[in-house]
């Protein structure tokens, strides 16, 4: 205490010339004043009110230096900065393609190699397009509120559940053969989570023709597997259920982390899940006006989001949502 006045003539000489300087000047002098306060605590009572005084004192005088010392430091900096030239060249920062984005055209290219044309539909449809055409009888689960939004009271438009809706709109129009892939968003009315979400996006692709079987859907499903997946990456097909294909198949592909071994990505059983198809149903092709005793077809389609969450291993859906660009940044220079 008795050292008070050489202290607060130590503060007022302390130099600060830079923003370390300032961090060590404050923590060097909040540690003496909480060590006085400490003794403050300790000393008699008769004593306490001088002893305060000089305490408040030396708090004053570190208060000020502090400020005016980053205030000088404010300042410097200001003046720095009034003598830049503007007009040099910026650094420039070249942006990239959305992870989503990359695949998307990964799997247009995929499909042109094989002979696929890319069509596009509306994200507004009509029952027919959306339901009734593809099989999907009145009282079907998927009508339920619970998994479509509905855009007017009479349920006669909602925003499509799937991109097959595209498949009805070309059938209907365009002469045969025909053979296309759809890529686009689609809406479901569900709870946002790391698994699912209300927006998200879907591929699908289907071909009608003369003599097609199971095996030309079994070939372009192969292609698509190693055009993705490299030829490491094992395929199996296994029975589904879809209203709009029959046959139906779900497409599952070895574990791309564990090799088939089995880990918790697949459940331990070695194998991942990546979309599904069949053969057009009969009652597809009529209600498209296609004799399905001259024509038959494939069709099938997944989610984009699964199969980039599979090949970057990336566990919850909402980040190809948030913008974040610590993760966005990551795909900048990536090529599939």
């Amino acid at each position: 205490m008795a050292d008070i006045d050489k202290i607060i003539a130590e503060i007022k000489s302390f130099k600060i010339t830079s923003e370390k300087c300032l961090v060590i000047y404050k923590n060097k002098y909040k540690t003496l004043l909480d060590n006085l306060c400490k003794e403050l605590k300790t000393a008699a009572v008769t004593e306490k009110k001088v002893l305060g005084q000089q305490i408040n004192k030396l708090k004053t005088a570190i208060d000020e230096r502090y400020k005016d010392g980053f205030n000088s430091l404010h300042r410097t900096i200001s003046k720095t900065e009034e003598y830049y030239d503007y007009t040099l060249p910026v650094e420039s920062t070249i942006g990239g393609l959305h992870p989503l984005t990359i695949l998307k055209n990964k799997l247009n290219y995929i499909f042109q190699r094989l002979g696929f044309n890319l069509v596009d539909g509306p994200e507004v449809e009509d029952d027919w397009h959306n339901f009734t055409a593809l099989n999907i009888p009145l009282y079907h689960p998927a009508r339920e509120m619970q998994d479509t939004f509905f855009v007017d009271n009479d349920a006669r438009n909602v925003l499509r559940t799937h991109t097959t809706s595209v498949q009805v709109r070309v059938l209907e129009h365009q002469p045969l053969p025909v053979r296309c892939i759809t890529i686009g968003r689609v809406y479901r009315n569900e709870t946002v989570s790391a698994r699912a979400n209300s927006v998200f996006h879907q591929f699908d692709g289907f071909c009608v023709d003369k003599n097609v079987s199971f095996a030309d859907l079994k070939y372009v499903f192969t292609e698509i597997v190693k055009g993705l997946f490299g030829t490491s990456v094992s395929m199996r097909l296994r029975p589904s259920y879809f209203p709009f294909t029959s046959p139906s198949v779900e497409t599952d592909i070895s574990c791309t982390v564990c090799g088939g071994e089995g880990c918790t990505i697949c459940k331990g059983s070695g194998w991942l899940e990546v979309w599904g198809g069949g053969m057009i149903h009969e009652n597809v092709l009529r209600k498209c006006n296609i004799d399905n005793k001259e024509y038959s077809g494939f069709a099938f389609g997944g989610g984009i989001e699964r199969l980039s969450m599979l090949l970057h291993r990336i566990n919850d859906l909402r980040l190809y949502y948030n913008n974040d660009v610590r993760f966005l940044k990551q795909f900048k220079s990536f090529s599939l």
